[in-house]
């Protein structure tokens, strides 16, 4: 059992204790994970996919990303904001994504209202609240990981007053950590001050 802290892998490298229960996490943790994105179909993507977490453990979202992305068009945003209700009739009944009936719907409603964004709006938006990262003193347990903070607070309500749904505090927090907004990786994790 961690005591929070960074743990050495098979590979002997120091990595945040989470991602070592599965290699799918491993891979995750040390390629994806707290780099920065780009794109506001790159960005839906892993809105949506936060979302879809909410309540669940992420491996269940991981090992269904590919599942996800055939179902939703790629996240192409101007794609999935043309479903219709026959495409959600489809999506409630594909066993490749979690079936959750208000959270395709908000997938779908979220494309809709941002079809008519400008682009290059939702990325400007969201990393418009990427805080100061030497304000932000590297994590050396699990304990110095917030779940939400200021910035994501003013995120969600940011994202919230332009019309999108299934983005509270918490779940633009996970958004920020998985797309770099913060660096949440352990003062010794091994990607900690990876490229």
């Amino acid at each position: 059992m961690s005591d929070g802290t960074a743990v050495a892998g098979p590979d002997g490298a120091l990595r945040c204790p989470w991602a070592l229960s599965t290699p799918d996490y491993v891979t995750y943790h040390d390629e994806e994970w707290g780099r920065p994105v780009h794109g506001d179909d790159a960005l839906f993507e892993r809105l949506s996919l936060e979302a879809f977490q909410s309540g669940l453990s992420w491996i269940t979202i991981l090992r269904r990303r590919e599942g996800f992305r055939a179902a939703f068009a790629g996240f192409e945003i101007a794609k999935v904001a043309t479903f219709t209700d026959a495409d959600k009739d489809r999506l409630l009944a594909d066993a490749g994504i979690i079936r959750n009936r208000a959270k395709i719907e908000a997938t779908m409603a979220n494309a809709r209202a941002l079809a008519e964004w400008t682009p290059g709006d939702l990325d400007d938006l969201i990393w418009s609240h990427a805080p100061d990262p030497a304000a932000r003193p590297a994590p050396k347990t699990l304990a110095d990981v917030p779940a939400v903070t200021p910035e994501s607070t003013a995120l969600s309500k940011a994202l919230k007053k332009r019309g999108l749904r299934f983005v509270g505090p918490t779940t633009a927090y996970a958004l920020m950590q998985a797309c770099g907004l913060v660096d949440d990786h352990l003062q010794a994790c091994v990607a900690r001050s990876a490229p």
